[in-house]
């Protein structure tokens, strides 16, 4: 690999030649889905290779990042190169918008839409008539011929809303954390990370414990329908986002001790307190749409 420059050219925009990342990359992304693949048609060597995969993801995560934290110590980036950072994060959040939106979009498909279809609302009097007669449709519900069997919902003004709370505390302790960044107060920017992330982390452990109780209590399970199938499709990638965000978080504290980012230049800071915003505002739609309402 070329060496880096130790010094960003103002006039010149930064592109490093030569890495092996993009590859080793492919290729553990083609032995995950692969083992993946395989795993769910029931071959034997199925897991062992989706554990290769893996691994080799994380070594792929930890080795492409460390270079470019490493670029970055260095000097290599310029301000061409920081605008760049930041519209491609703003393109992954709203990607990530997008996501989650197509989710929120089939919730409401389901509840306002086919739900009442079913039980002959409006044009669809055959429907109810001859298919589901028997069928009552109220939200939530377990689908036409009770496919989803008996369920109770989770109450909103339980976990939830405990977890509601962790999650916007968490969102306060990063803003605290940011404006001590750019003070120069580094003893608070190391206090306020270090809360956040452990937010973070104790949301997702409140989570697990929410899904125990709902498939052990309560008989919400994936299976339980169109209700089941949404909400843990909905709780469970924003969890998966809350301990991916947590991670980095725990990744930007390691780097402060480390004595990274001034109060002009932290991007990195900048990104992730980003991404821990938008699954802070994500969660309240999730609260307000599948818990409460």
């Amino acid at each position: 690999m070329a060496h880096a420059p130790t010094v960003a050219d103002p006039d010149k925009y930064y592109i490093p030649h030569g890495s092996k990342w993009p590859i080793v990359g492919a290729v553990a992304l083609f032995l995950t889905m692969c083992g993946l693949a395989l795993w769910l048609n029931h071959v034997g060597f199925a897991p062992w290779l989706l554990c290769v995969g893996l691994a080799l993801v994380v070594y792929m995560f930890f080795g492409w990042f460390s270079t470019v934290v490493g670029e970055s110590v260095g000097g290599c980036y310029n301000e061409g190169v920081d605008r760049s950072f930041r519209m491609g994060m703003m393109w992954f959040i709203f990607s990530e918008v997008m996501f989650f939106a197509a989710f929120f979009g089939a919730l409401y498909y389901a509840r306002q839409l086919s739900i009442p279809w079913l039980g002959g609302e409006g044009t669809k009097y055959l429907t109810g008539s001859f298919l589901w007669p028997a069928f009552n449709p109220e939200w939530p519900s377990g689908g036409p011929g009770n496919v989803g069997g008996k369920f109770e919902t989770i109450p909103a003004f339980s976990l939830p809303a405990l977890n509601t709370a962790i999650l916007l505390s968490s969102g306060a302790t990063i803003t605290i954390a940011h404006h001590a960044l750019r003070a120069g107060k580094r003893s608070v920017l190391k206090l306020f990370l270090a809360l956040t992330f452990l937010l973070g982390f104790l949301f997702v452990g409140l989570q697990a414990t929410e899904y125990r109780e709902a498939y052990h209590e309560l008989n919400l399970k994936l299976s339980s329908g169109v209700y089941g199938s949404t909400f843990f499709m909905l709780t469970g990638f924003h969890g998966l986002h809350v301990t991916i965000g947590a991670i980095m978080l725990l990744v930007i504290w390691l780097r402060v001790l480390k004595g990274h980012f001034t109060p002009k230049q932290h991007f990195a800071f900048e990104a992730v307190a980003w991404y821990w915003h938008f699954v802070d505002v994500v969660w309240l739609g999730l609260f307000i749409f599948v818990y409460w309402m």
